[in-house]
């Protein structure tokens, strides 16, 4: 193989590169060590050292590369006026001389756009871009792209707007790991465009299988933290995923970027105290989902805001006290329209039925002497209880689903019948005893929004310096496989959106779940609406081979026959197979396809992707036959062959898959059709069909 003549000189310029990176590092450590926070000096000379040390500690996190390869490509401009063309190394991270001259330009920097976006027919002043294929330091290969008159074709077949064709089929022919990278090195024209569009407003990403939407929304986590770094810093980014099992395979591509400070998390997360496992089916889940519950909640509320059902007679010395049923009807009344939410109206109510107890005293008599004296009556306690009780989300909640009572004074005159009484459950012996689903969560949220804080929290809140009331909330929120969002849910995210900036990405032909949006209207319906939205698509399939795509395309055509499935970049492929057997002989097979798999591969992953019901007695055959391997519940994909339920499923790559049963994930599924898609759609390598049911229709010839 012909070595390309440039090659030496290039792995010079990377040595010094790196020789520049080290310095920095060296540099900086020696500065952190000038810093060093002691006990002795003023407070304010501690602070300020604290904080140098924290900026400190954030340089040296990112001048951290682990494995990942600090340069990966050049640009050459078009040389004006005779001069030397001006000539940019593009990389992971900015890196300059001892002169601070630059040396690498970060991926972020606006210098950095042509490298991603120029075209044949729009080179952006490029006469040159050279992708570097690089292991580490070591510089392995080197692949040009000239523009103007000296331009190449690329191979035939290849989507119009791919740069970088040779890199980019390096990149996607790497073994999985188990853990999503990223694609600094071989980021595409129109995925760049996402990543560098403008902060305000939502943008929504919709991208079939394999086009990159999720690791285009990680890089524009980046770029935005790079390119508005105030205020984004202080604001926070929260990036959204559906499950532990997805956050866990994506949790490197941000430290990978230099950007460690995102937070990750599912949406149960964001609630506090409460233990959250499972999900409803069905009906319940279903109703679960609906905006509608909003009115049930307040209703909920507002039952619990009620005037006493007798006077209430309280001694007092030689005298009774007294407070009839009118006046405590009065002050429910003041209360609801004083308050925003529940929780702040308690001590109102405390105040007036003091002030209603004094005032029924044969003698002058203080409210506050009244509610000093009697603050430890029972009959006063049960009376506030019952007029206006300091509540939390979960045992509004609690008492709610627990009462078909309290469910049908809430919900009949929003729900009908069938839907108010699937929410009903028996009642645990207390609160903290129950175990919420996912489908819970934003009710959580939502019954905190109408609950708001109990006073002991708001005080401790004050004596910390923020409100009890507000949630956190966040500068950019990034939110995958939004298509499977119910309007509660997509609520629940509005709800901490500090500025309506949000990036949300999915694809509505794999909406699997309770609420199968038709469309992103349906969605954004949900979200803020500052601006305008803007909705964007990627066409191009980086990662799955046209072999596979073509049978996962039959599914889509009868899941989602609306949709255009993306054009695939790799139309090379093996296809894929298809072994039926006898029902006892499923999973020695499975087995067996497995062992295939790994051969072809190699060093790559395999998953096992089989319908719920099958997932236990699948893992237990493998083990039976000495096939070493994990659980995607319990250890993700930290093996290399998983057993993954195909609802877990979505958002994952693997090298190869082992699809196991597609007629039952059909007939298990709330979407079947649409998870069977997502489960044909997860190989980047090989797809293999194990069934002993008969096929859906569409995968049969």
């Amino acid at each position: 193989m012909a070595v390309h003549p440039e090659l030496e000189a290039e792995q010079a310029y990377v040595d010094h590169a790196y020789a520049c990176l080290d310095a920095a590092r060296v540099s900086a450590t020696r500065l952190r060590t000038m810093v060093e926070v002691g006990r002795g000096g003023t407070e304010q000379a501690r602070y300020e050292r604290e904080v140098i040390h924290e900026a400190i500690a954030s340089r040296l996190s990112h001048l951290h590369l682990g494995d990942a390869s600090l340069c990966f490509g050049r640009i050459d401009l078009e040389p004006a006026n005779g001069e030397a063309p001006p000539r940019f190394y593009i990389g992971r991270m900015a890196v300059a001389d001892e002169n601070q001259d630059p040396v690498v330009v970060d991926w972020r920097a606006p210098v950095a756009e042509p490298f991603y976006r120029a075209t044949g027919p729009h080179p952006m002043g490029l006469a040159r871009r050279r992708h570097f294929a690089s292991r580490g330091r070591q510089l392995l290969d080197l692949d040009d792209e000239l523009f103007g008159e000296h331009a190449a074709l690329l191979p035939a077949g290849t989507p119009e707007g791919i740069s970088g064709h040779g890199a980019l089929l390096t990149a996607l022919e790497t073994s999985r790991t188990g853990r999503l990278t990223d694609i600094v090195a071989t980021i595409q024209g129109e995925q760049d465009r996402i990543i560098r569009s403008e902060l305000p407003g939502v943008v929504v990403v919709q991208g079939g299988p394999g086009t990159g939407k999720t690791v285009v929304a990680l890089h524009r986590a980046a770029y935005l933290l790079y390119t508005h770094r105030f205020p984004l810093e202080g604001q926070g980014v929260l990036v959204v995923g559906p499950n532990r099992l997805f956050l866990s395979y994506i949790e490197q591509v941000l430290p990978s970027l230099g950007e460690a400070g995102v937070e990750l998390a599912v949406l149960a997360d964001l609630v506090d105290e409460v233990k959250v496992r499972g999900t409803d089916r069905g009906v319940t889940a279903r109703v679960k989902g609906d905006v509608r519950l909003v009115d049930v909640l307040v209703h909920a509320v507002h039952d619990r805001e009620r005037a006493l059902r007798r006077p209430l007679r309280l001694g007092y010395g030689l005298q009774t006290l007294t407070v009839d049923v009118s006046r405590t009807a009065s002050i429910v009344r003041d209360a609801r329209r004083r308050f925003r939410t529940h929780n702040a109206g308690r001590r109102f109510v405390e105040r007036a039925m003091a002030e209603a107890l004094a005032a029924s005293s044969r003698t002058p008599l203080e409210a506050d002497e009244v509610a000093s004296r009697l603050h430890a009556s029972a009959d006063l306690h049960e009376a506030l209880e019952w007029m206006w009780p300091v509540l939390t989300p979960a045992e509004l909640l609690h008492d709610l689903f627990g009462s078909k009572a309290l469910l049908r004074l809430a919900g009949s005159k929003v729900l009908d019948e069938g839907e108010w009484s699937s929410l009903y459950r028996s009642r645990s012996a207390s609160v903290d005893d129950v175990v919420w689903t996912h489908d819970d969560v934003p009710l959580l949220d939502e019954a905190r929004a109408v609950l708001g804080a109990r006073p002991a929290a708001k005080a401790r809140a004050r004596a910390a310096g923020h409100d009890a009331d507000e949630v956190r909330t966040y500068g950019h929120i990034v939110v995958d496989e939004a298509q499977d969002l119910s309007p509660m849910q997509l609520r629940m995210l509005s709800r901490r959106s500090l500025n309506g900036s949000m990036t949300v990405v999915g694809d509505i032909a794999q909406a699997t779940g309770s609420w199968p949006h038709a469309d992103w209207h349906e969605i954004l319906d949900h979200l803020p609406q500052r601006r305008p939205p803007r909705t964007v698509e990627l066409t191009v399939g980086y990662r799955i081979p046209a072999p596979n795509m073509d049978l996962a395309n039959r599914v889509l055509a009868a899941a989602a026959p609306q949709l255009s499935p993306p054009q695939a970049v790799r139309q090379d492929g093996d296809p894929p197979v298809v072994r039926q057997v006898a029902p006892d002989d499923l999973v020695a097979e499975v087995a067996r396809q497995v062992q295939a798999e790994i051969e072809a591969v190699g060093a790559g992953n395999v998953a096992v992707i089989c319908p719920a019901s099958l997932a236990d007695s699948i893992d237990a055959g493998l083990d039976a036959l000495g096939v070493e391997h994990g659980h995607a519940t319990s250890v993700g994909l930290d093996h290399q062959i998983t057993v993954v339920p195909v609802g877990l499923v979505k958002g994952l790559e693997l090298d190869a898959t082992v699809v196991v049963e597609p007629a039952r994930i059909v007939a298990e599924e709330r979407q079947g059709l649409r998870a069977l898609y997502v489960a044909l759609t997860r190989a980047t390598k090989r797809l293999a069909l194990v069934h002993a049911e008969p096929l859906p229709e569409a995968l049969v010839d």
